[in-house]
């Protein structure tokens, strides 16, 4: 069966150019440190609670690396309620304001599956794929 409606348009979240520099210069500073305070200055900028995630996840940490991909996403889900998205459609990787809030998807449906959260990991991979399946194999291959 075809769906006859039309999907819906892409969600672009908004850029911060600011967050985006306290950003790169918490990757040229290297140090956890240097990212959480990036967190602390931008509670709503997803990219910076995707940073962490990332990192705690990659040190095997993997209690904080949830914590963090759950606030990230939480504070993307707001962000994209507010530039008009209505719980379903696309979210594309390509437009680089959306990234924090799908790294911080893909995370948290890695560390869920970690703490043998089955069911968060699968919802939090499919949503993840419906949002934009290109986010998934790019954020799976690093």
């Amino acid at each position: 069966m075809q769906n006859l409606l039309p999907e819906p348009p892409a969600t672009l979240l908004p850029a911060h150019d600011e967050a985006d520099a306290a950003l790169g210069a918490a990757e040229q500073a290297g140090s956890d440190e240097a990212y959480a305070q990036v967190a602390a200055r931008f509670p709503t900028y997803s990219a910076g609670w995707g940073a962490l995630a990332a990192r705690a996840f990659a040190a095997g940490q993997v209690i904080p690396a949830y914590a963090y991909a759950r606030t990230g996403y939480h504070r993307g889900l707001d962000q994209l309620r507010r530039s008009g998205w209505k719980g379903f459609g696309p979210v594309p990787w390509s437009h680089e304001p959306n990234q924090g809030f799908l790294r911080c998807l893909y995370v948290l449906s890695r560390a869920a599956d970690e703490i043998g959260e089955a069911d968060e990991a699968a919802r939090c991979a499919q949503f993840l794929r419906d949002c934009d399946p290109a986010a998934a194999d790019a954020l799976a291959s690093n």
